[in-house]
This record gives structure tokens, C-alpha cells and sequence, in this order.
């Protein structure tokens, strides 16, 4: 593939992500983000469809780890890169859904901070920013060898 279109659809991709982030509120069933928009220091956390909110964070988890997997893949071009990103991504998701779930469960009494952050890395294709700078110094210390 040539450099001019791997750069097209990346810039298409990571464009997904950006559609994906702006259009949330229309796309997913989450409460949460208007309770973290206001007063929510003040405020009692809304009534949550738990399980309901557990299928539409894995639908749009799913969303943007398969968007991230082929970033990954556009970028890098090693099969292996991929396969370890997607056992990642699924190993991330099953650590950090169930710690999600009991939070929403005890509805943040231990404090807004974890769960925000347990959220934020459900939502957000934060893995993505992390895994790609390790693949590239991967990828320069192999050239080095």
C-alpha cells in the first residue's frame, strides 16, 4: 500500500474516533456524561440502567478497539503488534468492567475518582495512546539489532 493512502486512512480512522467522542450522547445509553458535566460533587448520581449501560460501553469499547486495531495495523504493518493489542484491549475490558460495574453498583460511595477513571478508559480510546509510542520504540530497538 502506498504512503499517501496509508496516511488517507489513518487520518479516516482516527476521524472515526473523533465522529465516535462527538456524537456519545446520540449513539450510547450513558447518564454518566451529563453527571460529570455538572455539579457532580454536589449531585446524587442518576438512576443507571446498569446492564444496559454494560452493553453499550462493550459495543463502543468494541468500536474503538477495532478502529484502534487497524491504526495499528496501517501504522506498523506487524501482525504481531495486532495480535497483542487485541489480547490487550480484551484482557483491559474484562479487568475493567467488572470493577465498573460493582462502582455503579455501590453507586461511587468510596468517591467519583476511580469510577471516572475506570469510565474514561472504557469510553476512550486511551489504549491507543499508550500502545502506540511502545510500538514504535518497539519497532525502533528491533531496527537496531
Amino acid at each position: 500500500m502506498s504512503k499517501p493512502i496509508k496516511y488517507i486512512l489513518v487520518f479516516l480512522l482516527f476521524s472515526l474516533l473523533f465522529l465516535i467522542r462527538a456524537f456519545e450522547s446520540e449513539l450510547f445509553y450513558d447518564p454518566l456524561i451529563k453527571y460529570f458535566q455538572n455539579d457532580y460533587l454536589y449531585t446524587k448520581i442518576p438512576k443507571i440502567d446498569i446492564w444496559k449501560m454494560v452493553v453499550d460501553t462493550l459495543f463502543r469499547y468494541t468500536l474503538n478497539s477495532l478502529i484502534s486495531l487497524a491504526i495499528i495495523h496501517l501504522i506498523f504493518n506487524k501482525k504481531r503488534f495486532v495480535k497483542f493489542a487485541g489480547f490487550f484491549f480484551m484482557l483491559a475490558f474484562m479487568i475493567l468492567i467488572p470493577i465498573f460495574v460493582y462502582l455503579l453498583r455501590e453507586e461511587f460511595e468510596a468517591g467519583y475518582l476511580f469510577p471516572f477513571y475506570i469510565r474514561r478508559f472504557l469510553i476512550h480510546p486511551l489504549f491507543l495512546l499508550l500502545l502506540l509510542p511502545a510500538f514504535y520504540y518497539q519497532k525502533l530497538n528491533k531496527n537496531k539489532f
